[in-house]
């Protein structure tokens, strides 16, 4: 069986109204599909990082002519190949965002070929996942009460977690957040985003895992002095509360505080993982799958957690079929912990596939059977919301 072409279908679905997190509002949700065809009439399907719009001409033109005529089925020989020969610019980034895509479907392709679920065919450690429900963003209009109801909804529909944003504040003793797009609006003192996490608090009872995601817009101080300060709400953990890049920092931030720190989302493979697990700024690694390397890259990223005793917690925030693999890398390995379960708007999540994925009442997701990712795409979907 050989690879007989790559194509990529971006993907965009507005967000009416806005929303935002620390890191900026969100009025567009981007996704940007990958398909491998193979002369075996077997089609993958993989999900690949937006990088600003730029993965879809990488994949293309740089890595399509080093796979055509190759065995889809050596996977890793394969990826070691796109990664060695586009090391002088690639290794983090767009490229790793594109090599992403591509291992997704590869081993989307394998798990059809062995007629096995992908979790099943990677070893599987389980047959459900329990998922928390990602929300809590900041929105015009959107009061401290609203934002409690919101929370209650998750409960009820049987999630056990939630996350929240919080980190939009006037000061953080940082530049980053004053450089991101739209940043004056939703801003909040300090003092709001204390009483923001008291309330969901309250909503979801003293049981429920509780998350507040910072995106990156605190200094190392200042979250400490926050983190101290939201202690008495129990929180599961406190999410990229510094710059990525300030492993340091992010030490220092878990050193000080009993809650736990996770991260981080926006930095990319092995090496960058190996010194944020090595250097302590971590205590729960979150690679993204289409952002990180793939099934391949990212299982490599949870043994080594696995070897440094840090649970794994990816993040999802993209389609369905992020979500799809997400879900199957989290059940393959033994430190898998929760999985992200994004709850805003976004018909590229609930439209994308012919049977939507969902938790079920006791918060958890129950992996698909059929083989691969078990997905089937509604092409119906690609046409309402693809980009020409």
């Amino acid at each position: 069986m050989k690879i007989v072409n790559i194509r990529t279908i971006p993907l965009s679905y507005r967000c009416e109204p806005p929303y935002g997190s620390a890191g900026g509002m969100q009025a567009r949700r981007g996704g940007l599909l990958v398909e491998i065809e193979t002369d075996g009439r077997v089609t993958g399907i993989g999900e690949a990082g937006l990088g600003g719009g730029a993965t879809g001409p990488v994949i293309e033109k740089v890595l399509q002519p080093m796979l055509i005529g190759e065995d889809p089925l050596l996977i890793e020989g394969l990826w070691q190949k796109m990664f060695a020969r586009t090391r002088q610019y690639g290794r983090r980034g767009i490229v790793m965002n594109a090599i992403s895509g591509i291992d997704i479907a590869l081993w989307d392709i394998a798990g059809k070929v062995a007629n096995l679920p992908l979790y099943r065919l990677l070893g599987g450690c389980r047959d459900r996942v329990e998922a928390y429900a990602s929300g809590g963003f900041y929105q015009e209009g959107k009061s401290i009460d609203g934002l409690a109801a919101e929370a209650e909804s998750y409960r009820a529909r049987g999630f056990r977690g939630v996350k929240m944003k919080i980190g939009r504040n006037p000061s953080t003793q940082t530049h980053l957040r004053h450089l991101v797009e739209d940043a004056g609006l939703c801003v909040v003192d300090p003092e709001e985003d204390i009483a923001r996490v008291a309330a969901v608090r309250r909503a979801l009872g003293p049981r429920a895992k509780l998350m507040v995601d910072v995106n990156c817009a605190w200094s190392p101080a200042f979250a400490i002095e926050m983190g101290r300060a939201l202690e008495p709400y129990k929180l599961y953990w406190i999410e990229e509360p510094v710059a990525t890049d300030d492993i340091d920092g992010s030490a220092a931030v878990a050193g000080a505080l009993a809650t736990p720190i996770a991260g981080y989302e926006t930095e990319i493979g092995l090496d960058g993982f190996r010194q944020l697990i090595a250097r302590g700024a971590v205590d729960i690694v979150q690679p993204d799958i289409a952002w990180s390397g793939g099934f391949s890259e990212c299982r490599r990223i949870a043994a080594l957690a696995q070897a440094h005793h840090r649970m794994v917690a990816p993040h999802a925030f993209a389609s369905a079929v992020t979500l799809a693999a997400s879900l199957h890398f989290t059940a393959s390995i033994p430190n898998g912990l929760v999985l992200e379960f994004d709850q805003n708007p976004n018909g590229l999540r609930d439209e994308l596939l012919q049977e939507p994925l969902a938790v079920e009442s006791d918060g958890s997701m129950r992996l698909p059977e059929r083989p691969g990712l078990g997905i089937e795409l509604d092409r119906s979907a690609i046409e309402r919301y693809g980009i020409a």
